[in-house]
């Protein structure tokens, strides 16, 4: 983790921060699967930002602002949240074509949200396909 990252995640209530790091290490994990699926991590917009080389950035973060939850970003061109919409329905909330919206004290269903940041990590080789490949 690089000092930047460190120091926003060091800037996060502790709660917030526990989730949000399990969300780091999922992420990490599922682009560890992919072939070259080495990780660009980065602040982007002072949020962290995660890439690979055939993938579509996934941002996440959480606000003072709603105190009580947080937000996964993925890039508003893309046909992701769609898809995501498509294939889970109402298991998740989201906001417009660019966020999923979660509650802290949600208990993610951890199963469909891999599989969709897995759908985002392999977008540009797959965004030909219907459904992206599901």
């Amino acid at each position: 983790m690089n000092k930047q990252i460190k120091l926003k995640f060091d800037a996060y209530p502790a709660d917030v921060a526990q989730i949000l790091m399990g969300l780091r290490r999922t992420i990490l994990e599922l682009a560890a699967e992919i072939e070259d699926g080495k990780v660009e991590e980065a602040l982007k917009w002072g949020e962290p930002s995660y890439i690979v080389k055939h993938g579509s950035t996934i941002r996440f973060d959480w606000k003072a602002a709603s105190p009580k939850q947080y937000r996964i970003y993925f890039n508003c061109k893309t046909c992701l949240i769609e898809t995501f919409k498509a294939l889970y329905g109402n298991t998740f909330t989201y906001e417009g074509n660019r966020a999923m919206v979660f509650s802290t004290s949600d208990i993610i269903p951890m199963t469909q949200l891999k599989h969709c940041l897995s759908l985002a990590l392999k977008y540009h080789s797959i965004k030909h396909l219907p459904l992206l490949g599901a």
